[in-house]
Formats: C-alpha cells, structure tokens, sequence
C-alpha cells in the first residue's frame, strides 16, 4: 500500500536539502566571483598567461566577443530552417512558395545585420577609445 506520510516527509527532505544547496551554491558563487576578478583577472596577469589560460583571461575579461560567431551560426541556421520549411509550400501554391522563402530569408539577414551592426558599433568604440587613450 501506498504510505503517504513517508512520501510526504521524503518530499519535504527533498526540498529542505534542495533549498539548503540553492543558498550554498549562491554563497560560494559570490565568493568565487571576486577571487576569480581580484586575483585571476587583475591587470598586472593580462600578458602573464598564455594558452588556455590566456584564452581563459580573455574570455572572462571581456577582450573577445563570441557573440558574432554565435549570431553568425544562428541566422545560418534560421535561414536553412525557413529554405527547409518553405518546401512543403510549393505543392499548395507557388506564389506562397517564392514569398515565403524569399521573404523570410530577406527578414532573417535584415534581424541579423542589425545585431551585427550594434556589435559593430561596440568594437569600433572601443577601438576609438583605446586609441585616444595612447595618445
């Protein structure tokens, strides 16, 4: 038979231990950020690591942005997506065919190229910026 006051207490356990390791892992978080800013990803390290690590250094500081090649990787893969899914159309009527694939390509790579301009904006800022700072 089905004991519903072990179930029960087994659940809140659950959930007890559950809630426990929530604000552990939220303590130990906060504490790992700072000794990873202060200590890993001071300054005086910038031209220390090289390999991994200065792959790593980069990463966590920001110097490289891997948003471009996910963006790119994206709108490669909604504008195979909405070629595939224009497909099944044809059957129906051509004319729905050729906008729906015309068309929504066109939109996906307007979307994506507005994406990209930002992030244009952002590197050419920040190349502006570090230049007048040399000088």
């Amino acid at each position: 038979m089905f004991n519903t006051r072990s179930y029960t207490t087994s659940t809140l356990n659950s959930a007890v231990g559950n809630s426990i390791w929530i604000v552990v892992s939220f303590i130990l978080a906060i504490i790992g950020g700072f000794l990873v800013y202060f200590l890993f990803l001071n300054r005086k390290n910038e031209i220390k690591f090289t390999g991994f690590f200065g792959w790593l250094y980069d990463f966590l500081s920001f110097k490289k942005m891997f948003l471009e090649s996910l963006l790119k990787i994206t709108y490669l893969v909604f504008a195979i997506y909405i070629t595939l899914m224009s497909f099944p159309i044809i059957g129906s009527n051509f004319f729905e065919f050729l906008t729906f694939l015309l068309l929504g390509n066109i939109i996906v790579r307007i979307v994506y190229e507005f994406f990209l301009i930002l992030l244009v904006i952002c590197r050419n800022t920040t190349e502006i910026a570090k230049n007048t700072k040399q000088s």
